[in-house]
């Protein structure tokens, strides 16, 4: 996977996960929305360590993962235009 396509997965993912948490907020007793929250959250997991493990820490507190380096100042920061994935075709 691409860096886009797996910070646009991401995206998606961390999403659903706050749009479930708000529905389990009403609804704190449903099996089946407890069970979908517990697989989005390990889907985006799995997709936040593939990109870390291929283009660097997502979060500060996440940088000195197998090494004694601080990471985070290798990438660009969040707000710079070249860390954020281009909508291609999507409006916001």
């Amino acid at each position: 996977m691409e860096r886009e396509e797996v910070l646009s997965r991401l995206t998606a993912l961390d999403f659903m996960a706050v749009d479930m948490a708000l529905y389990l907020d009403t609804h704190p007793y449903d099996k089946e929305g407890i069970s979908i929250y517990n697989e989005i959250l390990k889907e985006a997991d799995n997709m936040r360590s593939i990109y870390e493990q291929k283009f660097g820490p997502l979060c500060s507190y996440r940088s000195i993962s197998d090494s004694d380096r601080f990471k985070w100042v290798d990438n660009p920061w969040p707000w710079q235009n070249c860390f954020n994935y281009n909508l291609k075709g999507e409006i916001c």
